[in-house]
């Protein structure tokens, strides 16, 4: 009878350390083998930021450039986040950034060419989900950010639709505490947009909502 490898059981939860802050999550989390995306990617991307953050944003995965340099939201759409973040009033210096699913999942169009991005399953967001919980709950931020329908998924359910609920606040129990959520749309959709302007304003006029919050 074949062994089953740990990946098998699509759950983060062996590997997700009893105690500890978010320093040792992190050593942990670059052992992680709760799911076969770890097989292809470079390395685990875990969150990053200050562990007293009042804010947490949560957005689906690390790009090709986060998995190279093991931190999330350090390409292109990370650049245009803080700058939205800033226009919007909050210093993205003082938010704790984070994804829903820690390992870049990718396609190649052909051997040896650029890796495409690939939307990670709920299955994946699911197995993923243990250090999500913990990361919530070592920072216990006052409000998340979820950026994109995948961030949305992973925390409230298959049935989220981020267009129905972008800029509104939300007040649901996640993994045990109530959390106050605002959702918007992932920074890289700003980026594919055509109209880039005015999927920019719309950004950051979500932003703004959770600034608000803040004050």
């Amino acid at each position: 009878m074949a062994v089953k490898a740990p990946e098998d059981g699509y759950t983060a939860e062996p590997f997700v350390p009893e105690r500890g802050g978010l320093p040792a999550l992190r050593r942990a989390a670059a052992g992680c083998r709760g799911c076969p995306l770890h097989r292809d990617a470079t390395q685990t991307v875990f969150g990053a930021g200050d562990a007293d953050a009042r804010v947490m944003l949560v957005g689906e995965q690390p790009g090709d450039q986060e998995d190279r340099q093991g931190r999330p939201f350090v390409g292109p759409a990370g650049k245009l986040l803080d700058r939205a973040l800033a226009e919007a009033g909050i210093d993205p210096g003082e938010a704790y950034v984070t994804n829903a699913v820690k390992h870049f999942k990718f396609t190649r169009a052909e051997p040896g060419k650029r890796r495409i991005h690939k939307a990670p399953t709920l299955r994946e967001m699911t197995a993923c989900g243990p250090w999500l919980a913990a990361e919530l709950a070592v920072v216990e931020p006052e409000l998340i950010v979820l950026l994109g329908a995948s961030a949305g998924k992973a925390l409230l359910g298959s049935s989220f639709r981020v267009t129905q609920v972008r800029g509104t606040v939300l007040e649901e129990e996640i993994h045990g505490r109530r959390e106050r959520l605002v959702p918007t749309v992932h920074p890289s959709s700003v980026l594919r947009a055509d109209d880039r302007e005015s999927a920019y304003d719309g950004l950051r006029s979500d932003l703004k909502v959770a600034a608000r919050l803040l004050e």
